[in-house]
């Protein structure tokens, strides 16, 4: 059974920083992507970042760039979001996503269509 779990979400004030990890169960770890997607009451769901072992490509939305971090454990088929210096317009609901990259022409990074997604994991950030 394919499964990606993600956790370490909560309540953070403005400049605050948290962990996200999405650890993943069910399938060839190594031959897919694996991306951090967010969405926020009312708003459209939003890309944030992606990693591959792949190819080693990364992604990250201009948005977080330089805040967040993705990095991956092959070991423990888990990847991980930090996200630093906070802010309330980060507050959204964080799902990490994966997507089938071996063997593809293209670059694995961002995802274009995952395969598998996770149940989420809520961020609320106060100002």
């Amino acid at each position: 059974e394919v499964q990606l779990v993600e956790s370490g979400g909560g309540l953070v004030q403005a400049g605050g920083s948290l962990r996200l990890s999405c650890a993943a169960s069910g399938f060839t770890f190594d031959d897919y992507a694996i991306g951090w997607f967010r969405q926020a009451p009312g708003k459209e769901r939003e890309g944030v970042s992606c990693i591959s072992s792949v190819d080693d490509s990364t992604y990250y939305a201009d948005s977080v760039k330089g805040r967040f971090t993705s990095s991956s454990d092959n070991a423990k088929n888990t990847v991980y979001l930090q996200m630093n210096n906070l802010k309330p317009e980060d507050t959204a609901v964080y799902y990490c996503a994966a997507e089938w990259r071996l063997l593809q022409d293209d670059d694995s990074c961002p995802l274009s269509k995952a395969d598998y997604w996770g149940q989420g994991t809520q961020v609320t950030v106060s100002s």
